[in-house]
């Protein structure tokens, strides 16, 4: 019998898991010493069925002694090493079992993965990617052809798509064979025709929705109005208006519900999955429910609009920029989401800055007319202060472009001379002391000149906020190049101020210098203000959720949770990453940086019991996270335990840190 509501949803999975017969026999080959192929390349269209096969290659690798890691590309955050850190020390595991679902938001990795982290995998690792889309060529070639295998999933044949008609409880044959029809072997098709026909007592006859699109609508009206009885629209509006619902924005979002239970509610849906943080629709649906609602009740659409944007950028003070991305989420201006990543891109991926880049940089930026002029002082940042840039590779990880970014706070020495850094940094401390500013010296796109299409720059100006440790810019100096299009859309788009007097004029480089002021509520405040403007509302005043206003002078440290214990673990040694985390306090990068380490500190002193077992769990913290210099192999030989033991009681001993930091905090 489940003992947690997780182990009952996964039972409840594994139950109604039906057919595949064919891919679980070729997985089941793999799970052996000497396997056939020890990559593959699973794809199929949306909703064929791919996330429900990985949970249960999953359960098969770990029943049969794989140490199974599940991630989700859209989980991952625009940061650089964000997959490094989803995968949470499985790379030490002796027999790791590394699935990546919804591989096509994460397929710019390919490069990486096949250069970097593949081949540090121990000789037994097996690596499952499921995407929509079909493999890169480049997985085929230059030996990997004798490693990946590529697995198309195909639709449900009807003998399966049958048994999963009954294991979701409808047993008509008649009703079944129009669903199988009309379904046209796409297990999520299936999966919601059939929830909602038996909550729905009138006759339906379903047709082919895909050659049918303004079907979609009727369809998910259908089942609004059956799976979402008991004033529980309002909650699947909120999660098809934000990119992630979770509890704490239906507890403001929607004062007059009960929020946990509508939370469970929504996970029970069968048009929603679990994601980091909280609870996503299926794309497709979430699209189509935004449209059903925004023609069905264009009032309630901009009040819940005006309210997840409210908790939104309340959760942003709070925890710090990352909100940005799902605040953008919200806006319809083009140029604006294009500036804040909002639409995120499946060809490209922000990186940190190597040493090897330098030789491309010097190639791409002198390749361009006015690169010459530019590239001495930009090698002299890129040289003395790597740490100030970010960087964007797409799927063959090629260089496509840099950023460079500093605060008047942490930048470098090079930045105090430099041609562009150097006024505008005097400017910036002169004119903003005191305040958050965030200065960009160059963001520039290597494969396009930039236009709004291009992801390149979106992606940089996204991590280089993300990277700059500051909580919400009041401020932002950005270089506009006046030919660039895209960029020039964008700062009217945000309505900058022309600096003329600090303008950069080299002749064949020309540099305009635009001030973005974000107004007293910040960067975070200023894409609200943006959502509130596209819904026709006058400028923001203080929070209103739950019908009360908060005057943003009370707001609290956002509360802290197991995540953020252990993504601060995971970035002790990255004070860019570490300020950001909940747990930071204070104004500066460092002052924040410091005071999570030493919260960590003060969890590992006083977590921890005085028996044996206790004290090997602090050790194993110490030496897994606490050490600049170790390692996960070197710390488990040194302190005599297997690697899965080590990675057994890491996870512990994290979970330890946090339930005291959670109870100190409660």
């Amino acid at each position: 019998m489940s003992s947690t509501l997780a182990e009952r949803l996964a039972a409840r999975d594994a139950q109604r898991f039906v057919g595949r017969e064919r891919e679980l026999a070729f997985f089941d080959s793999l799970f052996v010493d000497d396997p056939p192929a020890q990559v593959v390349l699973v794809h199929g269209p949306g909703g064929i069925g791919k996330s429900t096969l990985l949970r249960e290659i999953a359960r098969r690798g770990s029943n049969r002694g794989w140490t199974a890691q599940l991630i989700e590309g859209r989980d991952l955050a625009p940061v650089p090493g964000e997959i490094e850190s989803a995968l949470n020390g499985i790379t030490q595991a002796t027999r790791p079992l590394i699935l990546f679902d919804t591989y096509e938001r994460m397929a710019a990795a390919d490069g990486w993965l096949r250069g970097r982290l593949l081949p540090s995998l121990p000789a037994r690792a097996l690596v499952v990617l499921a995407g929509r889309t079909t493999p890169d060529p480049g997985w085929f070639e230059n030996g990997w052809e004798r490693l990946a295998v590529e697995l198309k999933v195909e639709p449900l044949p009807t003998d399966a798509a049958l048994s999963l008609i009954k294991a979701h409880g409808l047993d008509d044959p008649e009703l079944a064979q129009q669903l199988i029809a009309w379904a046209n072997g796409s297990p999520l098709a299936l999966a919601l025709a059939t929830d909602a026909v038996q909550r729905d007592g009138t006759p339906w006859t379903p047709e082919r929705i895909h050659e049918h699109p303004n079907l979609v609508q009727a369809i998910l009206h259908r089942i609004a109005r059956t799976e979402l009885d008991g004033g529980n629209l309002d909650v699947a509006a909120v999660a098809a208006i934000a990119r992630v619902c979770y509890e704490p924005m239906l507890r403001d979002v929607l004062p007059e519900v009960d929020h946990a239970a509508a939370y469970a509610w929504l996970r029970e849906r069968t048009f929603s999955e679990p994601v980091a943080g909280g609870i996503a629709l299926h794309e497709i649906v979430r699209q189509a429910m935004r449209a059903d609602l925004r023609a069905r009740d264009p009032e309630r659409d901009r009040e819940l609009r005006r309210r997840i944007a409210d908790h939104l950028f309340l959760r942003g003070l709070r925890a710090g920029p990352r909100t940005v991305v799902d605040l953008a989420e919200l806006v319809e201006n083009p140029a604006v989401r294009w500036g804040f990543g909002a639409d995120g891109s499946t060809t490209h991926r922000p990186d940190l800055w190597r040493s090897e880049d330098l030789a491309t940089a010097r190639e791409r930026i002198l390749a361009k007319p006015d690169g010459a002029v530019w590239w001495d002082s930009t090698q002299l940042i890129l040289e003395q202060a790597p740490d100030r840039v970010v960087t964007v590779r797409d799927a063959h990880d090629t260089l496509c472009g840099i950023a460079i970014a500093v605060t008047p706070d942490n930048a470098p020495a090079a930045a105090e001379d430099d041609i562009c850094l150097g006024p505008w940094l005097a400017h910036a401390r002169a004119a903003h002391a005191g305040e958050e500013v965030l200065i960009w010296r160059d963001s520039i796109d290597f494969v396009a000149h930039g236009d709004l299409g291009s992801p390149v720059l979106s992606i940089l100006n996204t991590a280089a906020i993300l990277r700059s440790g500051l909580n919400n810019p009041r401020w932002s100096y950005i270089p506009i190049d006046p030919s660039n299009e895209a960029a020039v859309t964008f700062a009217r788009a945000v309505n900058t101020t022309h600096l003329d007097h600090l303008d950069i004029d080299l002749g064949a480089k020309f540099v305009q210098c635009h001030q973005i002021d974000h107004a007293a509520d910040g960067l975070l405040g200023g894409v609200r203000a943006a959502v509130y403007g596209e819904l026709g509302l006058g400028a923001p005043g203080p929070i209103k959720l739950g019908g009360d206003a908060a005057p943003l002078k009370s707001i609290a440290r956002e509360p802290v949770t197991l995540d953020a214990v252990r993504d601060a673990l995971r970035s002790l040694h990255r004070p860019l990453e570490l300020a950001s985390s909940p747990l930071a306090t204070g104004t500066t990068t460092e002052e924040r940086a410091a005071s999570v380490r030493a919260e960590l500190q003060d969890a590992v002193a006083n977590a921890f019991g005085d028996s044996p077992a206790e004290q090997l769990l602090r050790q194993i913290l110490q030496r897994g996270y606490l050490d600049p210099h170790g390692s996960h192999e070197l710390a488990a030989d040194e302190l005599h335990v297997s690697r899965a033991t080590y990675f057994r009681r890491l996870r512990a001993a994290s979970q330890r840190v946090a339930d005291y930091l959670l109870a100190k905090h409660a």
